[in-house]
């Protein structure tokens, strides 16, 4: 998967230009070519931006196959849990992976407990 042509390809859908994305997200247009054109991956919360300058869903840009129908089958992601996923992502590289299933079943434990 490559993000950057994906980004590109729902900017061109929607016939916005770089520019119309800079003016929108306050991001530089040189900063979206480069990541357009693959020599930078934007932060989860930079492609947060990017997916509301353009009305899309974040999930989206994750999507396999037809983009049409992702977002039917994808859960949209508010800002509040973009925030989290992005610093769940900032710390994982340092965990090991005897401490990731340790967190994996501490939010399941949490997850079902507030459920009830």
């Amino acid at each position: 998967m490559n993000i950057g042509e994906t980004i590109r390809n729902f900017r061109l859908q929607k016939g916005m230009s770089q520019g119309d994305i800079e003016k929108r997200t306050g991001l530089l247009r040189c900063y979206l070519s480069r990541v357009e054109n693959g020599h930078t991956i934007p932060s989860l919360d930079t492609l947060a931006k990017i997916a509301t300058s353009m009305d899309v869903p974040l999930a989206q840009f994750f999507a396999d196959g037809d983009p049409e129908n992702a977002s039917k089958a994808l859960p949209q992601l508010s800002e509040d849990e973009v925030r989290f996923f992005s610093q769940i992502r900032r710390y994982s590289p340092s965990l090991s992976e005897s401490d990731r299933k340790l967190v994996l079943a501490m939010v399941k434990k949490m997850a079902v407990g507030s459920a009830r």
